[in-house]
């Protein structure tokens, strides 16, 4: 595995060097994913070019989404009367 590892760090470099930075990303994505623990024959047949980075700040703690969005048809509920006790238990 280590291997793998700097043979496609070793292509990474040659490549960016050569100033073919599309291959150059490529092989980081490649390299990336062999890090996280994927096989060498995954790696092989995974399509990393639709792979957007995230923006930091974009998003909340763990989340994916942007902003929270209610399900359709929800309602906030009524504000209590500030008249009224809210407490649920009667006074003797």
């Amino acid at each position: 595995m280590a291997d793998e590892i700097e043979d496609l760090r070793r292509r990474m470099e040659t490549a960016a060097a050569a100033l073919d930075f599309e291959e150059a990303r490529r092989l980081r994505d490649q390299l990336s994913l062999l890090r996280g623990g994927a096989s060498p024959e995954e790696i092989a047949d995974i399509d990393t070019s639709g792979i957007a980075r995230q923006q930091p700040g974009a998003m909340g703690l763990g989340t994916s989404q942007q902003r929270m969005t209610p399900p359709p048809g929800w309602k906030p509920p009524k504000k209590p009367d500030p008249m009224t006790r809210s407490t649920g238990s009667k006074r003797k």
